[in-house]
């Protein structure tokens, strides 16, 4: 068995989309952002999600021209070559790998804060264990999350729009000057909440009419998101103040009833587990796509005859999710997330910049488009935590050599 079937339509990869990004950055990633950010969290939010909008156009367009399996990876290495696509598909991997580590630790912060890294770890087992069902179930669960989540986070920003108590009191000291290097440092950390629609570009080889579904999912996935970002960020900075950077739980912290107060924990909870399945299930995608084309070892492209799902690689992707649970802090993990999913997602603009080139397709994006999305990855990684930079180019340095020792 060495190909994936074709069985999603537009609302299963809406909702892995949404599974994805309606997750751990919902409900945790406002404080970090806003003890950067300070006042200025807004304008933080609105730069990550240009970006986002930026991102999602040209993973758009090239998923229409190459409905395959592997996102940025399959479209880098068709289009700027071989060495470009591995960047792509190393930097996700590795990205997504400590983003799925960072969500289960936040998913245990909710559930059992004394213990968060063990339930993360045990968290990632058994939803690795669901995607190695099949597709549809992971889209099956995804439904049901979302669903769940967004009617509790609505409930939530309900009662901050009517002025309910919070758990914390917000405090009246002077905010501080702003500055631009740690707005773009700040939407740096946010972008980690909303890069959830690669995953729909991870699946373009099991979704039905992928030159049409895919396109379609990508856009309608995010603009739910942006608009619901867009109004947990003003709840959580209006009702919490200058208060919001030491809340370990955001939006739940918006509500002070306790009994719904402990409800919003739950879905955050939820919210985590459907978000880390998603991003389980597209990393084993671009392990699978990597490893037919030999740029890792072989037994990861091994598909289960009757799921019809990358069961080995699901399995690899797992085991090294739990050991990062276990070993490294929710919050540096995050900004390591960070830096290596722009960096990936600058090679998926440098890609469709060259499919254009090429002239091979008609393309309905401006010019312009590509280059600025590109620019904006780079400049926001420049300015990030420079270890996490640092770190990712030390990273990205020994997958190329690796890479090359494999081929040999």
């Amino acid at each position: 068995m060495t190909r994936l079937e074709r069985r999603i339509g537009v609302p299963g990869a809406i909702a892995i989309g949404l599974g994805a990004m309606i997750g751990a950055g919902l409900f945790f990633v406002w404080a970090p952002a806003a003890a950067i950010a300070g006042p200025w969290l807004p304008a933080a939010v609105a730069i990550a999600g240009a970006i986002a909008v930026l991102n999602a156009l040209s993973t758009a367009q090239l998923a229409m021209e190459h409905p395959v399996s592997g996102g940025a990876y399959a479209y880098g290495r068709a289009e700027a070559g071989e060495r470009v696509g591995f960047t792509a598909g190393w930097m996700f991997l590795t990205g997504k790998t400590a983003s799925a580590a960072a969500i289960a630790v936040i998913a245990g912060q909710h559930l059992w804060p004394e213990h968060a890294a063990w339930v993360g770890a045990a968290a990632i087992a058994v939803l690795a264990a669901l995607n190695m069902l099949g597709v549809r179930v992971t889209a099956w669960v995804s439904s049901g999350i979302v669903a769940v989540v967004l009617v509790v986070v609505l409930v939530a920003l309900g009662w901050a729009a009517t002025g309910g108590d919070t758990t914390l009191t917000p405090s009246t000291a002077a905010a501080p000057a702003a500055r631009a290097v740690p707005v773009l440092t700040a939407a740096g950390m946010l972008f980690f909440a909303f890069a959830g629609y690669a995953r729909m570009a991870t699946l373009g080889e099991e979704v039905r009419e992928p030159r049409r579904t895919l396109p379609i999912a990508i856009v309608l996935g995010l603009g739910v998101v942006l608009a619901l970002y867009a109004a947990v960020g003003w709840a959580t900075s209006a009702r919490l103040g200058r208060d919001l950077p030491s809340s370990a739980t955001p939006l739940a912290d918006l509500v002070g009833d306790p009994a719904l107060h402990a409800v919003v924990l739950g879905a955050g909870a939820l919210a985590c587990l459907g978000s880390l399945m998603g991003i389980l299930a597209g990393l084993s995608r671009t392990g699978l796509a990597m490893a037919r084309e030999r740029d890792l070892p072989g037994p990861l492209s091994t598909i289960a005859a009757r799921t019809r799902t990358p069961v080995v690689a699901e399995a690899a992707t797992a085991v090294a999710a739990i050991a990062a649970a276990l070993l490294l802090p929710a919050g540096s993990l995050v900004a390591f997330s960070s830096t290596c999913v722009l960096t990936y997602y600058a090679v998926a603009h440098v890609s469709a910049i060259r499919m254009r080139r090429h002239g091979r397709v008609r393309m309905w994006l401006p010019a312009w488009l590509p280059w600025v999305g590109a620019a904006a990855c780079l400049l926001v990684v420049l300015t990030l935590p420079w270890q996490g930079v640092l770190a990712a180019a030390a990273w990205l340095a020994l997958g190329l050599a690796a890479r090359s020792k494999l081929r040999r």
